[in-house]
């Protein structure tokens, strides 16, 4: 067989690409760093700073520091004024850095990407067998990553949008409606409802028994906890109806068995009652999802929703990208006669489902 012909310009453009990437998978952990030592926090006025004034402002040593500050300005994360030999962080980056309630903030990001490195050695294993590897499974950093990930985009998205999105539901919930958030991980989406909506009362549900503690410290310190419940159940188990809205946000692919789930939803659910369903967007065809948001829930849908789907009974891995037909579908099955899709962000499909 003759060699194959190669194009030196795609050639170049591909390292130049693995270039960008080797950038930033070796950027994540400094931005853990940063994360954790209150780095970005202590440089949030958007003050110049020297290494030596944020090493003692946050009591770290300067030599790693001014390492860690050089590097964060070669990323673009913050500035560097050659004069002063100082440090910026601009106020778009501590918006997304600094401020843990930013309907932007990415630090729970790099956390889950830490969870899915650690964890590469298994989800290998299982290419090999065919396995499952179960939520519960996975490295501690994954369950605080993944809330710390997806909260900003419930702050920016879920009261604001997706819940006026829905048919009567808002006018429901100022009454005072009874809500189950299903497959609720910290609870944060819960949380927020709960804050939003104060004459309703709201029940979370997660099989992971870790999560489920820690929504309910979430929920204290939070100060609803006299009408926020949490149980440890499976979709499947859920029960106390009948609900005005039940929501899945992230984590109906991520089921074993979500036309079963999608069945006992059905039967939990108020004659006139609503299903929330919120998944990360894709469309319908794979090459509609060859795109950089597409690349990042393929990746998580091969480390840590497919595996886990995996791990269950029936096993249907549906997989982060099923798109709305597929997902209709399977919600149709499961009972519900009526499937609109009601919002959309670039990375969430919201689809409301009616009895």
């Amino acid at each position: 067989m003759s060699a194959p012909t190669i194009d030196e310009g795609k050639l170049e453009a591909f390292m130049g690409r693995f270039v960008q990437d080797m950038g930033a998978g070796a950027t994540a952990p400094l931005v853990l760093i940063g994360d954790k030592l209150g780095l970005y926090k202590a440089m949030a006025d958007g003050a110049p700073v020297t290494p030596a004034e944020l090493a003692e402002r946050t009591g770290c040593r300067e030599r790693y520091v001014r390492e860690w500050l050089s590097q964060q300005a070669a990323s673009g994360y913050v500035e560097y004024d050659p004069p002063s030999r100082s440090f910026r962080l601009p106020p778009e980056q501590a918006l997304a850095l600094a401020d843990d309630d930013s309907p932007v903030f990415i630090p729970g990001a790099f956390q889950l990407l830490a969870a899915i490195f650690k964890d590469e050695p298994h989800i290998t294993e299982r290419f090999r067998t065919g396995e499952g590897f179960g939520w519960h499974e996975h490295d501690p950093d994954l369950f605080e990553g993944t809330e710390r990930f997806f909260r900003p985009g419930y702050l920016a998205n879920l009261v604001d949008s997706w819940l006026p999105s829905l048919e009567g539901v808002v006018a429901k919930l100022e009454a005072g409606a009874r809500v189950a958030d299903v497959g609720c991980g910290h609870g944060a989406s819960t949380i927020l409802m709960a804050q939003a909506y104060p004459s309703s009362t709201f029940t979370g549900s997660d099989y992971h028994e870790g999560s489920i503690e820690a929504a309910r410290r979430a929920a204290e310190r939070a100060g609803v906890a006299d009408r926020v419940t949490f149980e440890v159940a499976s979709a499947k188990e859920i029960g106390g109806g009948p609900y005005d809205l039940v929501c899945v946000f992230d984590a109906l692919h991520d089921m074993g068995d979500p036309v079963g789930a999608a069945r006992q939803i059905r039967s939990q659910l108020a004659q006139d009652g609503t299903w929330m369903v919120v998944e990360p967007f894709a469309g319908d065809a794979l090459e509609e999802n060859l795109t950089p948001v597409g690349r990042v829930f393929y990746a998580g849908s091969t480390m840590l929703c497919t595996p886990a789907s995996l791990s269950q009974e029936v096993g249907l891995a549906l997989g982060a990208q099923a798109g709305e037909q597929r997902l209709t579908e399977v919600l149709r099955e499961g009972g519900f006669t009526r499937v609109r899709r009601s919002a959309e962000t670039p990375f969430n499909l919201v689809l409301e489902a009616r009895p």
